[in-house]
């Protein structure tokens, strides 16, 4: 039973001159008390020959009207004094929960009571929780919990946050929550070992999650203790970053953060050898043209033919030491009629292989940093979060468009893959990406958007955890966001916010979108049948260079800094004469 003290002071009864159902009622509000939106009140029904009915539920609606006017202007007589009226507060309630579950109306005039401890944690169905994520705090300042079960894939997996960009704080509840997952200890050993990649497209504000956060105040530390989280910076964070473009050292493309950073690309050889040319064509208008037939003849020309030279290749008797030579040894090769039918296959039209070669030339200045033939293979640069720390950053605000689809699509397939090799869904790895309608639009087809799919329907399987944040979900991939068992919103477009993929918002709480304030989202889970209003802390990590302060000493060593120094291009591993002395 929900726990109804009789003790507390009533806040109304259930209205008469409204239906009452047992989804939905009113609750006039008793004069010198009050009722907001979110409030969590209970009330009971008495049954004959049988134990009584609790009913919770959230407060959705308040009203206030003048009972006894009859014009719009009799409001200034009342407030003269020379017509009586009485100002009269009513709730909209709507139910969460009913216990036992006998489905019937709460009686007009039955004492409606404001539920708190055990009651709001029944009502809200917290006491069913085995393991409670605290995400932040309610409407009365009480903790909100989210339910592990739909987080870690045990009963359903992924996330969605939308809203609108530098308003919806849709990053900044992304981090909160995996913080929150990884310090809780409420997935146990799955927390410890569970791995976290994020994709930051955005400044540099999430490369300094490792750093704290200088501008911390001692109310957020208690709103901090009150979740029962340390207000501290994530303890284990990798970040890496591409070279930078027109430099052959290969340092990372970082302006803040000068410590502990890597630098990640690709060699020539593991372009050819992990069928990596599909990726450069990851428009989605791209997978609608007739020239994904040569991408995928090339491709398998490549993988078939390429051979590690050096540092770079060599294919068709010729050495290829960068992304640009690689590109124009293609479109030599299929402007070439000699040649054009073994690369590209017979039936190929000269129109097609134009359109193609294009493409490829367009390619070579966004990607000519990230495919390289001139940098040590022995020197660590690809991004596995299985050997990096628990949180990896990889940094894409300073590529152009086709080379962050280019990372984020070779990254998640090859995460993905070493998950599907391994067999087994631990430990969890939670990929948070941003601007997932651009990756993952609702039309066409790109090989990140496959990718992406698989892990929305696949992932929960294999551990793999997609928290999803977008401007818009009404532009995403249906399927993604019907797979995802948690959605978030927080500051909403107004056309955006009158979508079908809001349907599960009450109306007052799609208002209520146009217009919350930085901080605070309306969370959806399968466990509640109403949304919940939420208000998390302000970062205890630094989210730019200016509130950063000194960083845990171990985490100022990249993987860089820690690898073979005499590395030098074209080194095979364990050979003893690769340094020319």
């Amino acid at each position: 039973m929900i726990p109804v003290s009789d003790e507390t002071s009533p806040v109304g009864r259930v209205l008469g001159t409204a239906d009452a159902t047992p989804l939905q009622f009113w609750t006039a509000v008793t004069p010198g008390s009050y009722l907001q939106l979110d409030d969590v009140v209970v009330t009971k029904r008495d049954l004959p020959d049988r134990e009584p009915v609790t009913i919770a539920g959230v407060v959705t609606q308040v009203r206030a009207r003048h009972e006894g006017a009859q014009f719009d202007s009799d409001v200034f007589a009342i407030a003269d004094g020379t017509l009586p009226a009485m100002v009269q507060e009513a709730a909209e309630i709507t139910t969460t929960r009913v216990d036992p579950e006998l489905y019937v109306p709460p009686a007009p005039g039955a004492v409606v009571h404001r539920a708190s401890g055990d009651a709001r944690d029944a009502a809200l169905h917290f006491d069913r929780m085995e393991r409670r994520v605290p995400m932040g705090t309610g409407r009365d300042g009480v903790p909100v919990f989210l339910n592990a079960d739909f987080l870690d894939g045990t009963r359903g997996a992924h996330v969605s946050i939308s809203g609108i960009s530098g308003v919806a704080t849709k990053t900044s509840f992304a981090t909160f929550l995996l913080y929150s997952v990884f310090r809780s200890g409420q997935l146990g050993a799955d927390g410890t070992n569970a791995r976290a990649l994020i994709f930051n497209v955005k400044g540099e504000d999430l490369l300094f999650l490792d750093h704290p956060n200088t501008k911390l105040d001692d109310r957020t530390r208690e709103a901090y203790a009150l979740l029962g989280l340390p207000a501290a910076p994530f303890p284990d964070v990798r970040v890496y970053a591409p070279p930078r473009a027109g430099e052959s050292s290969g340092a990372p493309d970082v302006a803040s953060r000068l410590t502990g950073v890597d630098s990640f690309y690709w060699t020539l050889a593991e372009f050819c050898d992990l069928k990596l040319l599909p990726y450069v064509f990851a428009d989605a208008d791209d997978e609608r043209q007739q020239y994904t037939m040569v991408v995928h003849s090339v491709t398998a020309h490549l993988n078939r033919y390429a051979v590690p030279a050096e540092g770079g290749i060599s294919i068709d008797g010729k050495r290829i030491s960068s992304y640009q030579d690689l590109v124009d040894h293609i479109v030599e090769q299929l402007t070439d009629d000699d040649t054009r039918s073994t690369w590209a296959g017979s039936a190929v039209n000269m129109g097609t292989v134009n359109a193609f070669a294009r493409r490829m030339i367009n390619s070579k200045r966004d990607l000519s940093r990230l495919i390289r033939g001139d940098l040590a293979q022995r020197r660590p640069h690809q991004i596995k979060t299985a050997d990096s720390a628990q949180v990896t950053v990889v940094d894409l605000h300073n590529l152009p468009d086709r080379a962050q689809r280019f990372v984020v699509g070779v990254t998640l397939k090859t995460e993905f893959e070493e998950k599907e090799k391994s067999g087994t869904g631990r430990p969890l790895l939670f990929v948070v990406l941003d601007e997932l309608n651009k990756y993952a639009p609702r039309e066409g087809s790109s090989p990140i958007k496959e990718v992406l799919l698989d892990i929305a329907e696949r992932g929960r399987s294999l551990g793999v955890i997609l928290i999803g944040a977008q401007q818009t979900a009404s532009e995403v991939e249906r399927r993604i966001v019907t797979n995802s068992a948690i959605r978030v919103v927080g500051r909403l477009d107004p056309a955006e916010a009158s979508r079908p993929e809001y349907g599960f918002l009450p109306p007052a709480m799609r208002q209520r979108a146009l217009l919350a304030r930085p901080g605070t989202m309306f969370v959806n889970q399968p466990d509640i049948p109403v949304p919940l209003c939420v208000e998390f802390p302000f970062p205890a990590w630094a989210t730019r260079k200016s509130e950063s302060g000194p960083p845990p000493a171990e985490t100022l060593r990249s993987i860089v800094q820690g690898a073979d120094p005499f590395a030098v291009v074209g080194g095979r591993p364990g050979a003893d004469d690769d340094i020319p002395f």
